[in-house]
C-alpha cells in the first residue's frame, strides 16, 4: 500500500512538471488557440448540436428560459428523479421542475432532446443598479444535427404554447368589474379585480346532458380554433346569449363557461359607462382568453327593439313622437343631455361585440344574459353577434337527477315516475329545487317527498290557471262577438228609421 501511494506522488509530480513546461514553453494564446481548434474537430465529428438558454440575457430576464421551466414541470413528475418544487404567486398549483445540474429526455415529432438544468456559481460582480444573482442558471439543449430545423421552426413554440397553457391553468382566475364606469386607476387600468373561486362546472350544472354536452363541444372547438378562424378571416371571438325565465343557471352557466376554458371573466356593467367612448377604452383593457359579461342586458340601458319603437311611434302619431322615439334609439336610459346621464348608443354596443374594435384581442367571448328576449333589437341577436342563442329552460327530469345527485348524493328515487310525470308541467326552476334539497339535505326520503308534493300542487294549479285564462279568453271572444253582432243590429235599426224619416219628409 505504501508503494502505490509513492507511485502516484512520484506521477502527480512528473505532471505538475509536465505541465510548468508547457505553460512556459506555450503562451496562453498559442494554448487557447490549441482548445479552440480541439472543440470544432469534436463539434465536426460529432452527431449532435447544442443549445444554451440562459435564465438572464443582459440585464432582462429570459421568457424562453421561464417557458421551458413551466413545459418540464409537466413531465418531470413522471420521469424527472431530482426535483425541485415551486409555487408561484396568485397560482393554485405546485410545479416540478427539473433540480440543479440534473437532465431529462424528451421528444418531439419523433425527435429525441435531451434537456439540462446547469447552475454555476458566478463570479464576483462589479457595482451594479440591478445586482444579478449569486448563482449562473440556464438550460442546455442537446439535440441530433439531423433535427436541428424541426426543434428551431417548430419546438420551440410549441414549448411557448404549452407553458402558457400551464400558466393558465395554474393561476388563479379572476372576476373584474367597471365599478368606477371607465376611469382610470394609479396605474392606468379601469378594471378591478377580485379572485375568481365560483365551485360551478359542466359536471354540477341543472341541464339536460345533451345540450350541456353541446355547449362543451361548441366551446372546446372555439379554443382551438385559431387556425379555423385565421383561415377564414373571422375574429377569434364567438357570442352567447342565455336567455330563460329567472333562477334556472345563467349565472351558474358562465361560471361553468370560465372554469371549463380557465378564462377570466369580465363582468361589465353597462349603466356605469357614460358613453361610447369609455366603452371602446373597457373593451380594449380586456385581456385575452376572457369572458365578457353583459348580465340582463334588458334592464341595464334603453336598447329595446327598434321596431317596435317605430311601429309605436307610428301608432301615437305626430312628427313630435317620432322624433322622440329616434331619440329613445340614439341614447340610453337617461339620455345623453342630462349630468351623469348614460348616452350609450346600441351603435357603439353592436360596434363593441362585431365591430373594428371588438378585434383588438384574441379568443374572447362575450355573453349577454337576458329574462326576456323578445325585448331586445334584432340586430344585437344576429349571427356574429350572439353566435349561439341557448334557452335555460325549467327543471326538468335529467336536469333534476343532477341535482339530487349534488345535493342528497342519489341518483334513482322510488318515486321516479310520480316526479317524470308532473315536472315539465309544474315549470319549477333549478334554484327552487336546489333551495328545496338544501333545506332538507339531512333528511333524503323527505326531501323527495316534500319535493314531489310541490311538483304536484304547481302542476295543478298550472293547469287551473290555463284552464282559468283559456275561459276567459273565450268569454271575451264572445263579448267581442256579441258586440259586434250589436252594433251590427243597431246600425240596421238606425239605417231602417232614418229611412222613415226620410220618407216622411218627402210627404
Amino acid at each position: 500500500m505504501k508503494e502505490y501511494w509513492t507511485s502516484l506522488a512520484s506521477l502527480l509530480g512528473v505532471l505538475a512538471f509536465c505541465q510548468s513546461i508547457v505553460n512556459s514553453i506555450f503562451p496562453p494564446e498559442l494554448r487557447f488557440a490549441i482548445l479552440k481548434l480541439t472543440g470544432r474537430l469534436f463539434n465536426l465529428f460529432s452527431s449532435y448540436v447544442y443549445f444554451d438558454i440562459t435564465e438572464i440575457d443582459g440585464v432582462n430576464t429570459n421568457e424562453l428560459y421561464n417557458a421551458v421551466q413551466l413545459y418540464l414541470s409537466s413531465s418531470v413528475s413522471i420521469s424527472g428523479t431530482r426535483l425541485s418544487l415551486t409555487r408561484a404567486v396568485n397560482s393554485s398549483a405546485i410545479t416540478f421542475g427539473l433540480a440543479n445540474n440534473d437532465s431529462i429526455a424528451d421528444s418531439f415529432n419523433g425527435a429525441a432532446v435531451l434537456w439540462e438544468h446547469v447552475v454555476t456559481q458566478r463570479h464576483s460582480q462589479s457595482f451594479s443598479w440591478r445586482p444579478l444573482p449569486d448563482e449562473k442558471r440556464g438550460f442546455t439543449l442537446r439535440i441530433s444535427k439531423n433535427d436541428k430545423s424541426l426543434v428551431l421552426d417548430s419546438y420551440l413554440d410549441y414549448i411557448m404554447e404549452r407553458a402558457a397553457e400551464i400558466r393558465r391553468k395554474n393561476q388563479d382566475r379572476l372576476l373584474y368589474t367597471n365599478s368606477r364606469g371607465g376611469s382610470l386607476d394609479a396605474r392606468g387600468h379601469p378594471w378591478e379585480s377580485v379572485p375568481f373561486k365560483h365551485p360551478s362546472t359542466f359536471d354540477t350544472l341543472a341541464m339536460d346532458p345533451a345540450k350541456k354536452l353541446e355547449i362543451m363541444r361548441d366551446l372546446r372547438d372555439f379554443a382551438e380554433g385559431q387556425e379555423f378562424y385565421q383561415r377564414t378571416g373571422r375574429a377569434w371571438k364567438r357570442g352567447y346569449l342565455l336567455y330563460g325565465p329567472p333562477g334556472t343557471g345563467k349565472s351558474s352557466m358562465i361560471a361553468a363557461m370560465a372554469n371549463f376554458l380557465g378564462y377570466d371573466i369580465y363582468d361589465l356593467e353597462l349603466t356605469e359607462v357614460h358613453n361610447n367612448s369609455e366603452l371602446r377604452k373597457l373593451l380594449m383593457k380586456t385581456s385575452s382568453k376572457s369572458i365578457i359579461v353583459i348580465e340582463d342586458i334588458d334592464c341595464s340601458i334603453n336598447l329595446g327593439n327598434r321596431k317596435k319603437s317605430c311601429s309605436s311611434a307610428g301608432n301615437r302619431g305626430g312628427s313630435s313622437n317620432f322624433y322622440e322615439a329616434a331619440a329613445e334609439m340614439r341614447g340610453g336610459a337617461g339620455g345623453g343631455s342630462d349630468e351623469g346621464g348614460n348616452s350609450i348608443t346600441l351603435s357603439g354596443l353592436l360596434n363593441f361585440t362585431d365591430g373594428l374594435w371588438s378585434c383588438c384581442g384574441s379568443e374572447r367571448i362575450f355573453v349577454f344574459t337576458t329574462n326576456h328576449v323578445e325585448k331586445l333589437d334584432p340586430a344585437l341577436l344576429r349571427s356574429g353577434r350572439m353566435d349561439m342563442h341557448i334557452f335555460m329552460s325549467y327543471c326538468s327530469f335529467p336536469a333534476l337527477k343532477i341535482l339530487l345527485k349534488n345535493y342528497l348524493g342519489v341518483e334513482e328515487v322510488d318515486a321516479k315516475n310520480e316526479i317524470e310525470a308532473v315536472i315539465d308541467k309544474a315549470e319549477m326552476t333549478p334554484a327552487d329545487v336546489s333551495e328545496l334539497l338544501i333545506k332538507n339535505r339531512r333528511d333524503k326520503d323527505k326531501a323527495v317527498a316534500e319535493l314531489l308534493e310541490i311538483l304536484k300542487e304547481r302542476a295543478a294549479a298550472r293547469c287551473g290557471g290555463r284552464r282559468y285564462e283559456a275561459v276567459e279568453e273565450e268569454q271575451e271572444k264572445r263579448a267581442v262577438e256579441e258586440s259586434k253582432e250589436g252594433a251590427e243590429e243597431g246600425s240596421e235599426f238606425s239605417s231602417e228609421k232614418s229611412e222613415e224619416e226620410d220618407d216622411e219628409k218627402i210627404k
